[in-house]
């Protein structure tokens, strides 16, 4: 199977990563999240797992299992990297594009707002202290309904810090801290309409992650 698979500078293990087109093999047992080589078919799912920032697309087979219901990754016997990129810069910008989606929710700064359409890092600490001071009841009840409505979960939204690194961890956190999403307002996501954000998450990041790997081929 083709699929995405997070590392930081190594694997979980502290192997080096393998060479572009060099074939991983493991020897052992093949058990999900336990023994194995994994790897999953949708990019949104391989960052809940996320170590790091390097995102890898891959050719996975052998004694392949599935783990999750729905399935969520496989594990297999052999991984193959087919190309690599640095995904810090797109998880920064997903993680602002999912604080622009409900930033009409809550009375949002113009600086807050800008900083999240622009990326201008020029701008974070200024959105930031903005967001801070414009903070009240009515600007928490607006970030709780708003994550409501965007469904940002806790193991996507933690698994997104943790896949962009040091940097990219705060680039997340202050997106999050600027569209007043709290991680108790994430915890109340769960209807419907959440469901149908979370669906677009999904969508919008594979495209992302389509895009950037379409662009390193060129």
């Amino acid at each position: 199977m083709l699929g995405y698979h997070f590392t930081g500078e190594t694997l979980r293990d502290g192997r080096p990563i393998p060479p572009i087109g060099e074939w991983l093999v493991h020897e052992g047992e093949i058990t999900p999240c336990r023994s194995g080589l994994h790897a999953s078919e949708h990019p949104f799912d391989a960052l809940t797992f996320a170590p790091g920032n390097l995102l890898h697309q891959v050719e996975l087979d052998g004694d392949l299992q599935p783990h999750g219901d729905p399935i969520n990754k496989y594990v297999g016997r052999r991984r193959k990297i087919m190309a690599t990129i640095d995904a810090e810069p797109l998880l920064r910008e997903f993680a602002r594009w999912c604080a622009l989606q409900v930033i009409d929710l809550w009375d949002a700064p113009p600086v807050v707002r800008q900083y999240l359409e622009t990326g201008d890092e020029s701008l974070r600490h200024a959105a930031w202290g903005a967001a801070w001071a414009a903070a009240g009841d009515a600007a928490w009840d607006a970030a709780r309904a708003a994550a409501g409505a965007a469904r940002l979960d806790r193991a996507a939204w933690d698994a997104a810090r943790a896949a962009a690194a040091d940097a990219a961890r705060a680039a997340a956190a202050d997106a999050a801290r600027a569209a007043r999403l709290d991680r108790a307002a994430r915890d109340a996501a769960g209807d419907a309409a959440g469901d149908a954000a979370g669906d677009a998450q999904r969508e919008k990041f594979a495209a992302m992650v389509e895009d950037a790997f379409a662009g390193q081929r060129k």
